[in-house]
């Protein structure tokens, strides 16, 4: 089976862990203090290899980050448009065919607005068509509602992922031949 949920069990108010990079103003650790300098019988200063150089804490080996998931990508994208806090225009390139028109229409309705708890994506599932198809549905939580949004991508000639078709919890209205 080709079915696959992810961002299970998505807490509202947490935020990303912060960056752990050493190279960093604040997140360098404190120095110790050099041992002075000692001196050979002939008065001459002498610096051995401990005093030559500070100790350096050891690097944490770095792991690959791994890239998102097209069907995260696009539910915090479409998120973000249906929420009103971007532009519909935003999305004109990562949509196809009557997405853009949904899009726009259900942007306009403001279903998404809300105005205290801004809603974020609590849970994330997607059905591969075929290679090249994705089916996917977020659950949005904004404060004790929870609303339900469904969208296909399909990725193109040049390889993009790009919206197909966007459906919002409700039924969906037919848009007019003439488009």
């Amino acid at each position: 089976m080709n079915k696959v949920m992810t961002r299970a069990n998505h807490d509202s108010g947490t935020r990303p862990p912060g960056r752990r990079d050493t190279r960093r103003p604040g997140g360098t650790p404190p120095r110790a203090p050099r041992p002075a300098a000692r001196t050979t019988p002939a008065g001459k200063a002498r610096t051995t290899s401990a005093t030559a150089s500070p100790a350096v804490p050891p690097q944490t080996p770095r792991r690959a980050v791994p890239r998102p998931r097209p069907t995260d990508v696009f539910a915090d994208r479409l998120l973000l448009v249906l929420s009103g806090q971007r532009p519909v225009h935003w999305m004109l390139g990562h949509t196809a065919g009557r997405a853009y028109d949904e899009l726009a229409r259900l942007a306009d309705h403001g279903l998404l607005r809300t105005r205290g708890t801004r809603p974020v994506v609590r849970d994330i599932g997607y059905y591969i068509v075929h290679s090249g198809a994705v089916e996917a549905f977020a659950r949005i939580g904004a404060g004790d509602q929870l609303r339900a949004m469904a969208f296909r991508l399909e990725k193109g000639p040049d390889l993009r992922w790009r919206c197909t078709a966007l459906e919002l919890d409700g039924p969906r209205t037919p848009l007019p031949d003439g488009d």
